[in-house]
């Protein structure tokens, strides 16, 4: 690894920089990560900047169900990121359409447009939830630093996949996301 990548890897991990994405809903979740942003709960220990470009940012978190219309936008800025990225699912809109699933217009959850790599729980999650998303992807991008990249985490999916076809439980179908990319 060389002395500029060294030095990228240490500013992502002491300042990772989000971006908000609101694919509709209440607006509640968002509330809530603004919330987290005031200096009531200075995030900025940590680092953590928000960002109105996906170009800039380390970590996208979307909140609400994503609608059809919003899914291929959603898809773009995710694109636009520079990798390593991380998603963030916020709420139970996010993470599985809410109250909104089923509906004709929603994609039932983020991750059958986008890998989502940590979901966070609630109507609309606490402000410290939202930080402790933030600091469990920091984890992952250490992890990730550490063992080369994303891959590895695939391959452990793989391979549970597998254990679980060996006892005869049926394996868990394959996310559209993961088939897409």
């Amino acid at each position: 690894m060389t002395l500029s990548q060294r030095l990228a890897n240490w500013a992502r991990m002491k300042s990772p920089w989000i971006t908000l994405f609101n694919s509709g809903a209440c607006n509640a979740c968002d509330i809530e990560v603004i919330a987290a942003l005031t200096p009531r709960f200075d995030v900025e220990r940590f680092g953590i900047l928000a960002k109105g470009s996906p170009r800039h940012a380390d970590i996208l978190i979307v909140t609400g169900p994503v609608t059809r219309k919003q899914a291929p936008r959603l898809r773009r800025i995710w694109e636009q990121m520079p990798e390593p990225k991380y998603v963030i699912a916020m709420g139970a809109c996010g993470a599985f359409g809410g109250v909104f699933r089923g509906l004709y217009h929603v994609v039932d959850g983020v991750e059958n447009v986008i890998p989502v790599d940590v979901f966070v729980a609630g109507c609309p999650p606490r402000p410290d939830e939202v930080i402790n998303a933030v600091v469990a992807c920091l984890g992952l991008l250490k992890e990730d630093l550490a063992r080369g990249g994303k891959e590895w985490r695939a391959k452990k999916t793989k391979v549970i996949e597998r254990v679980e076809a060996k006892e005869g439980a049926q394996p868990a179908p394959a996310k559209p996301s993961e088939a897409s990319t």
